[in-house]
């Protein structure tokens, strides 16, 4: 089986905040007169929302039964321009892309509303960077559901078993890939998820535009 596609997941796998997402968080909330949330009850909200236009449910339902009245749709707009604002590539991402776009379909597959995401990709200016980019806000599911890698399959014109994926996520990426038919790499980093072994293959961050495309050479021998 040879392997002619590579799907990338978005967000701590291309790229990154300069300053952690707790901070961001805190002060978009802040800048609106919106109730403060950590991290993880954002987290655990988002997880029930990735599919829609916008942040607006995830932050309606952090607002619900607080006692502070807060618009979610003001606080989504300040969270999206605090991360776009702190948004930046992995050390050599897009020239990574750009150079497996040479030898394979590359797409990208990514969890959360429209806006949101669509919104990082016109930040990085990646509105054209890969063969196909996919938003689990505009399905009826977000990863690890198999709808999304399906979607994500089928905007490249490649089915399962043509397809790696890379991403750093155990449940959403790893599983979710795996489970869909497609091989995994994982992408790891300090205080990231640990290696999963249902991983085909791990690859530092620092070193993943540097040892990516061997990786994938390497994946795709196994196969034949």
């Amino acid at each position: 089986m040879s392997r002619s596609a590579v799907v990338f997941d978005l967000d701590y796998t291309l790229a990154v905040p300069r300053r952690d997402r707790a901070t961001l968080l805190s002060e978009a909330l802040d800048a609106v007169d919106a109730p403060q949330a950590s991290r993880e009850e954002y987290l655990d909200a988002h997880a029930r929302n990735l599919t829609g236009d916008s942040r607006e449910p995830i932050f309606a339902e952090l607002f619900d039964g607080r006692e502070r009245d807060a618009d979610p749709a003001a606080a989504a707009d300040a969270y999206r321009a605090a991360i776009a604002d702190a948004l930046t590539p992995v050390d050599g991402a897009a020239d990574l892309v750009a150079g497996l776009r040479e030898d394979y379909r590359v797409g990208l597959l990514t969890n959360g509303p429209v806006r949101a995401q669509r919104d990082k990709l016109e930040t990085l200016g990646w509105t054209e960077l890969f063969d196909a980019s996919v938003v689990t806000g505009e399905l009826p599911a977000g990863k690890p559901d198999e709808r999304a890698f399906r979607a994500a399959l089928s905007a490249l014109g490649v089915t399962a078993g043509d397809a790696i994926y890379v991403g750093d996520e155990v449940d959403a990426d790893v599983r979710g890939a795996t489970e869909a038919g497609l091989a995994a790499v994982q992408v790891v980093f300090p205080d990231g998820p640990a290696p999963d072994e249902r991983a085909d293959a791990h690859v530092d961050r620092a070193e993943l535009a540097a040892r990516l495309p061997d990786v994938l050479a390497r994946l795709t021998l196994e196969d034949d």
